[in-house]
């Protein structure tokens, strides 16, 4: 067996190197150039959020006060404690079920926060429901399925979450690429 010369095999092993340096998402490391300092997330304030209903949007707040009612549910207070209630125009929310995911807010208590979520109207107000701890460092919101979407369907079944005719098969053997419904092909013809 033979070894492939010194020169070829360092290339081979060069480009490999950058072959899976870059699939890992280091590029610029890859290809030699040095880091440089990143630019924080364009964040909106709290009194611009009307402007972006139903957008994913990260916002920057000071947290007043973290409040929880005996439901579970807790909110973050934005607005000044001077500020009366009815002048409040954003909150931050956090319903009990979240609780794991999204750990102790109190923490956030008389800081400045950016957080990424979903702006929606909330009782006259605007707000984002925090469903995750990411949410906090730039990451999206929990994913929650649509209820209707998924009728009939849990995860511990054999059954497909989406009922396609097409890959059931009726009483027959099958019915995708069912073997009677097969093209002729035409016999080569010998010269």
């Amino acid at each position: 067996m033979r070894f492939p010369e010194p020169p070829r095999a360092k290339l081979a092993l060069t480009a490999a190197a950058l072959v899976i340096a870059v699939a890992c998402g280091a590029p610029d490391a890859a290809l030699g150039h040095k880091k440089t300092q990143q630019a924080p997330q364009h964040c909106i304030d709290t009194s611009q959020a009307a402007q972006f209903q139903n957008k994913d949007v990260c916002v920057s707040a000071h947290v007043y006060d973290v409040v929880e009612l005996k439901d579970g549910t807790r909110f973050m207070d934005v607005c000044p404690l001077s500020m009366p209630d009815a002048e409040c125009r954003f909150l931050i929310l956090s319903l009990y079920q979240d609780h794991g995911e999204v750990g102790e807010l109190r923490r956030y208590q008389n800081q400045n926060v950016l957080i990424r979520g979903v702006i929606r109207p909330m009782h006259g107000r605007m707000g984002i429901m925090v469903s995750n701890a990411r949410q906090f460092t730039g990451g999206p919101e929990k994913f929650r399925p649509n209820p209707m979407l998924l009728r009939g369907f849990f995860g511990q079944s054999d059954m497909m979450p989406v009922i396609d005719p097409n890959l059931t098969a009726h009483g027959r053997q099958r019915s995708f690429m069912n073997r009677y419904l097969t093209e002729q092909v035409p016999a080569k013809s010998s010269k």
